[in-house]
């Protein structure tokens, strides 16, 4: 015998530009380029053991929404986007009781003041995520990944763990780098997005660059905890930090000092170090993270 197990179907990748003329500093256009997913669950036992495509609202349907709300909601931040969104296919078909939304947005940057020439902005990208369930209620995610820093001092490394197959040696001075992949919870849904994104994305950077680092694991703490004082309207907040590791390069083959200024830069393989920071109230009950 054989039962369905939890089962779910939406878009993915929906790519949409949406210009809003006039809308920006000194009357220059917005450009809001996102891309965005979608997923659906409820009732479609029927659909996987019939066939029967009654609760089905196709993915095509799905894709469609997107525009359409591009259109009506203009600049709106990407949380209020995927609020929206996720409403809707609760809202308006029974069938479905629970909906995530996840939208990455790409950054425009204006050129010359001229109000309609942008060009992309490739160092980060935004994001948010909308769970939205009838019985849970709505949970919003906000974050940034892709975001590259490095120090290029301040970071040491030392008295770890040893055993015979132990070749790193200490070091008291390295680069540090790393491709931040960063998320934080919101509280409560009456939150000025922008203004949030704003201060945590801030935070962050200001605790990569104030913290003196003995480990990335500190460096991943310190990030977090930063957010949560900077952001009350966050209750947690979840890093990635790939170690993005910079060696030496040995220049005395060629009769040529390196005082810590020539290094290459190793793709593969690296350290990931991930964590969680906790508000000391925690985040709400029975509020999804994804």
């Amino acid at each position: 015998m054989t039962r369905l197990g939890p089962n779910r179907y939406g878009k993915a990748e929906v790519r949409v530009v949406r210009v809003t003329r006039g809308a920006g500093p000194s009357g220059a256009d917005v450009i809001s380029d996102r891309n965005v997913s979608m997923s659906l669950s409820g009732d479609f036992s029927a659909v996987h053991l019939r066939g029967d495509n009654a609760n089905v609202l196709a993915t095509d349907t799905q894709k469609n929404m997107v525009y359409v709300l591009a259109q009506r909601l203009g600049a709106a931040p990407p949380e209020a986007f995927a609020l929206a969104l996720a409403e809707h296919f609760v809202s308006t078909q029974p069938a479905i009781t629970r909906a995530r939304v996840a939208v990455e947005e790409y950054a425009w940057n204006e050129v010359a003041d001229t109000g309609h020439s942008f060009a992309r902005d490739g160092s980060s990208v935004r994001t948010a995520t909308v769970v939205l369930d009838e019985q849970a209620g709505a949970s919003v995610v906000a974050g940034v990944e892709k975001l590259v820093v490095l120090n290029t001092t301040d970071s040491e490394f030392w008295g770890f763990a040893k055993d015979e197959y132990t070749t790193l040696p200490e070091t008291t001075e390295r680069m540090l780098a790393t491709e931040v992949r960063c998320w934080w919870r919101y509280r409560a849904l009456d939150t000025d997005w922008a203004d949030a994104y704003r201060r945590a994305r801030s935070a962050l950077l200001a605790a990569f660059a104030d913290t003196y680092s003995y480990s990335l694991q500190q460096t991943l703490y310190a990030m977090g905890e930063r957010i949560l004082a900077e952001v009350g309207e966050a209750c947690e907040v979840r890093l990635g930090l790939p170690n993005k590791h910079h060696f030496l390069v040995d220049l005395a083959p060629f009769g040529m000092p390196n005082d810590n200024e020539v290094y290459y830069a190793a793709d593969r393989p690296y350290g990931l170090i991930e964590g969680t920071v906790l508000a000391d109230d925690g985040p709400p009950e029975g509020l999804a993270w994804t």
